[in-house]
């Protein structure tokens, strides 16, 4: 059962053309001028989706949890390292580290420092769950440790006032609350069906959640209240992200969508009452 404030946000409704070609699981969305970025985690590469047309921005490349843009051009992609693509062609490995089985998802604070997830163990080949880690990496090339205190890190996204990281735990179904300058990890939010997958921040400080398995976004208030719940047309809600001229374009992906279920994950486009928070270009 759907539920939805009537102005929160509109009814989802899919990219006509992302329906007309297969795809895996999406990722990412990101809204730019030039359409809407996406990655495809599972059958690899970055596509832009603009009016009738899907292309194909970074070709192969797997794993790509999160994107965000960058100050000089391109992205920066998510995977086994953290990478800056420009022109699907030039790459510039930003960070690897020693022990942690690849990177999900990522943000930026408001100076462009990154601020991204990742997993210490594989949890699709049926490892044992180990804690996860959030890091900012900043200008100057160096990574700092927010916390330790997430398993399965997921959807990033930081408060308005940059007090504070609000991190997706898909493993424990939950939102957490980390200090931006590092500091222990507080249940921001239960998820109220499903999991807790990718999430965005809204200019009035809402959390908004990708319900996973759930089918749909869940908004939480700044003061940590589950006010809504939207359902979108697909049996797994992977992401979200705001944007457009007036912030309030919401991009939405899925792993699959129950319109044309042969041709597998979507992005479902909606319109919010609250503009979203502006997601810096990466400065590193």
């Amino acid at each position: 059962m759907q539920q939805r404030m009537a102005s929160l946000l509109s009814e989802p409704a899919p990219l006509e053309a992302v329906l007309v070609r297969p795809h895996g699981l999406l990722e990412g969305p990101r809204i730019t001028p030039a359409g809407v970025v996406f990655s495809d985690v599972i059958a690899g590469g970055v596509f832009r989706v603009a009016g009738d047309e899907v292309s194909e921005l970074l070709p192969r490349r797997h794993g790509i949890g999160g994107l965000v843009p960058h100050r000089d051009g391109g992205f920066v992609v998510t995977g086994r390292s953290v990478l800056h693509v420009r022109d699907g062609a030039e790459q510039r490995e930003l960070l690897t580290l020693d022990g942690v089985s690849g990177f999900n998802d990522l943000s930026t604070a408001a100076n462009g420092d990154l601020l991204v997830g990742a997993l210490r163990y594989r949890p699709l080949a049926g490892e044992s769950p180990r804690p996860g880690i959030l890091l900012r990496l900043t200008a100057d090339g160096s990574a700092e440790m927010l916390s330790e205190g997430v398993v399965w890190p997921n959807g990033v996204g930081p408060s308005p006032d940059g007090a504070t990281v609000y991190v997706s735990d898909y493993a424990d179904r939950r939102v957490l609350a980390i200090p931006a300058d590092g500091g222990a990890a507080e249940v921001f939010s239960e998820s109220p069906r499903g999991s807790a997958d990718g999430l965005a921040v809204d200019a009035d400080g809402g959390v908004w959640v990708a319900l996973g398995e759930g089918g749909g976004v869940a908004r939480f208030t700044a003061a940590r209240e589950l006010e809504a719940i939207v359902d979108v047309p697909a049996r797994f809600v992977s992401s979200l992200s705001f944007g457009g001229e007036d912030g309030r374009d919401v991009a939405i992906t899925t792993a699959d969508n129950l319109r044309t279920p042969e041709t597998g994950g979507c992005v479902f486009m909606a319109r919010s009452e609250v503009p979203g928070l502006p997601v810096v270009p990466a400065a590193v």
